[in-house]
């Protein structure tokens, strides 16, 4: 590679031929888990003929919306670094489709309300969240688990240990209805999210402080770039885009359970590293994770297709999640 000066506008790099580009695509882990996606349709419309139909993708689509909107937050904590990563997402999406569910009462004259009340009260929890890792240094694993504690007591307090409310109208049918195209609203809505949040990453002030945050806090800091405040604020938004997946789940389920949500934790954070995030920090965006939550979506249809226990899903999901980053190669060369 020939190496400009800094009074040269243009870096001519010899080797980046076409050939060496379609190569960094195909090995970055988003064409990877792309290529993985598509090969669990495929086998999908083997095993169970119809797998592969058009109602089948947009359903699976429509559900891995759900992941994928709750991970937003959770692709931004972890680029953060220093161990950042939410453990209370599932709990407080689970919060706020109860809280939601509960002010809408199945009435789209109190949505707006219940969406608005619910993801307020999540922003709180994330305010704690980031200020309890920032200002008192408790670890995030440790904060975060505990959080989830907390959450839980916050339910069993609001609900009295019974499920109640459903969800307005209006969110049932951004769901389960069809917007344009045959397509639910859902989707569109996902759409508009990946588009901001990835324009606000790559292209605002916040997004390079989180990213330099994630790199090397020592020299953000030496830079004047405020850590603590980037901190909080991602620990922030991954509240409330955890309670935004919840509502958009109580508008697929339509009515709400003590545990809706509880179990999309663990595929968040898997979701964010199958994406090419580096759990260390200071790499990684959420077009990444979108395709991740697809993958996750599609093998857990895939496998309860095909009849498979809940024990050996968790094994093959784990089996799979190790079997995509050894193709990835060592983390520090990812690239989102």
């Amino acid at each position: 590679m020939s190496t400009a000066t800094y009074n040269s506008p243009i870096t001519v790099d010899s080797k980046r031929t076409p050939a060496t580009v379609l190569k960094a695509f195909l090995t970055s882990p988003i064409a990877i888990a792309s290529i993985v996606t598509i090969a669990l349709v495929v086998i999908g419309d083997v095993v169970s003929p119809g797998f592969a139909s058009g109602n089948q993708i947009i359903n699976l689509l429509r559900v891995a919306s759900f992941l994928g909107v709750l991970s937003v937050g959770q692709t931004i904590v972890m680029i953060t670094g220093g161990g950042g990563l939410d453990l209370s997402v599932g709990k407080v999406a689970t919060f706020a489709a109860i809280v939601s569910s509960r002010i809408m009462a199945g009435d789209n004259s109190t949505f707006v309300q219940g969406v608005i009340i619910a993801l307020a009260l999540c922003a709180l929890i994330g305010l704690g969240n980031g200020l309890g890792i920032t200002i008192l240094g408790i670890p995030p694993f440790v904060m975060t688990l505990g959080m989830t504690g907390v959450v839980y007591g916050l339910i069993m307090v609001y609900t009295g240990g019974k499920a109640a409310g459903r969800a307005a109208p209006a969110l049932t049918n951004l769901v389960n209805g069809k917007l344009l195209f045959g397509l639910p609203g859902v989707l569109f809505l996902w759409l508009a999210i990946a588009a901001v949040v990835t324009y606000l990453l790559r292209r605002t002030v916040f997004g390079w402080r989180v990213f330099a945050v994630g790199t090397n806090r020592l020299t953000s800091e030496l830079s004047a770039v405020p850590v603590r405040r980037t901190v909080v604020i991602s620990y922030i938004m991954a509240s409330v885009f955890a309670g935004l997946g919840g509502i958009l789940l109580v508008g697929y389920t339509e009515s709400v359970m003590l545990d809706l949500a509880d179990s999309y934790t663990m595929p968040s954070i898997a979701a964010v590293i199958i994406g090419g995030t580096l759990a260390a920090g200071g790499i990684g965006g959420y077009l990444g994770t979108a395709v991740g939550a697809i993958t996750l979506t599609v093998l857990t249809s895939l496998l309860t297709t095909m009849n498979m226990g809940s024990a050996w899903r968790t094994i093959i999901n784990g089996l799979v999640l190790v079997v995509l980053l050894s193709f990835y190669g060592r983390q520090k060369k990812l690239q989102s």
